[in-house]
């Protein structure tokens, strides 16, 4: 029987006891993979040399004195979509305490993108292992963001090359292909019996469906699916932000109606992806960490259980090297991003009848310069930072 960092339900709260005997508490440490390191047909107009975002990795400068520019990852760059290379990784994984993965799953246009890495890769490599994986639905539009080579400079309206709108004859078989495929797999994570299921954009998830009423009715019947398939329910996960979410534009309150929204769609939980979605994208690492980290309490009010996190740091100048603004956070170390883990392992260790969840970004976000892997700059100092603390 699995116990440490398994995600199933035990035959009594083992997790509860450790903690009340005095004994190591197990915590499931989980990092977002952005799946995009690898060659995928979709986005080759992006990324022309076919080893996806490496290109854009590869062809980062600096924008000014002091700028960590450009960033090289220590293991080269490595196509993510080979069992081998996964495999590395997983195991690099688990010997600093990570043994959970959040993958970005994207559907646009009707089929997958970026699946590639999951199901070549990260999937195979997770065999024989007791380390999970969970997937977070990036509903997030597409625009040019990706394209290193438009005149990027922050506007508001840029062309949409992809929607991530669905409407119900459309979500419908796509969740059925995802029981299918991932949530009945037994590396799939799970909290309280349940595979865990994230959701980037609800706000775009709720435009899909014509509204809040078709979303709840929706929501309602991907559970009931689950339970159909034995799965014995489904753990939707919110991923909770700050700044304008409203889905009734001109909505005078937009916090307010930010937290309806939530509260009517009956997520079981929350947590973040990046800390710039609360402290936006510029200043010291230290203030703007911080910042972020006094919303746990806050999305703990509004969806009962809130997930603490840890982002690493935040530029995505390679991105955007013709953008007049720049998008950096300075300042960020492997001893500050330590002292967050502390913060979020002290959050967790005061709620001990809660899923010992702490969400990392990111395993690999490259150009957004948050990325646990070891680089030549600081090797495996990141890695260590987790490991120093819930190792």
């Amino acid at each position: 029987m699995e116990w440490f960092g398994s995600g199933y339900d035990l035959p009594f709260d083992f997790t509860n006891a450790c903690y009340t005997l005095g004994m190591p508490r197990p915590y499931d440490v989980a990092a977002y993979i952005w799946p995009a390191y690898h060659y995928e047909p979709r986005c080759e107009h992006f990324w022309p040399e076919k080893d996806g975002e490496w290109y854009t990795v590869r062809r980062g400068t600096p924008r000014f004195e002091g700028h960590d520019m450009p960033r090289i990852p220590l293991l080269g760059c490595q196509d993510e979509a080979d069992p081998k290379v996964m495999r590395q990784h997983v195991e690099m994984a688990r010997e600093h305490g990570i043994n959970v993965f959040i993958v970005d799953w994207y559907w646009y246009e009707n089929s997958p993108c970026f699946e590639r890495q999951l199901n070549e890769g990260l999937i195979p490599a997770l065999e024989g292992t007791d380390s999970k994986f969970y997937l977070m639905w990036a509903n997030h539009d597409v625009s040019d963001l990706w394209n290193m080579h438009v005149d990027y400079n922050w506007e508001p309206d840029r062309p949409i090359l992809w929607s991530a709108k669905v409407d119900r004859p459309t979500l419908e078989p796509m969740f059925e292909r995802i029981i299918d495929k991932y949530l009945t797999h037994q590396n799939y994570y799970r909290i309280g019996g349940k595979p865990v299921f994230s959701i980037f954009d609800y706000p775009t998830l709720v435009k899909g469906l014509g509204g809040m009423e078709q979303t709840v009715d929706a929501m309602g019947w991907m559970r009931k699916r689950c339970v159909e398939r034995g799965l014995g329910g489904l753990d939707l996960q919110a991923i909770a932000r700050g700044g304008n979410l409203d889905v009734q534009p001109g909505s005078r309150d937009r916090a307010l109606q930010r937290e309806q929204v939530a509260r009517s769609m009956g997520f079981d939980s929350a947590t973040m992806y990046q800390y710039c979605m609360y402290a936006g994208g510029t200043g010291d690492y230290v203030v703007w960490a911080n910042k972020a980290i006094r919303y746990w309490e806050k999305h703990e009010e509004v969806y009962g259980t809130c997930y603490p996190h840890a982002s690493v740091g935040w530029d995505n100048t390679q991105r955007t090297p013709s953008a007049k603004r720049e998008q950096v956070v300075t300042g960020a170390t492997p001893e500050a991003f330590e002292a967050c883990l502390w913060r979020a392992k002290a959050y967790l260790d005061q709620r001990p009848n809660q899923q010992p969840l702490v969400t990392l970004n990111s395993w690999n976000e490259w150009t957004e310069g948050s990325y646990l892997l070891p680089d030549m700059r600081y090797r495996y100092s990141y890695l260590r930072a987790v490991r120093n603390v819930f190792g």
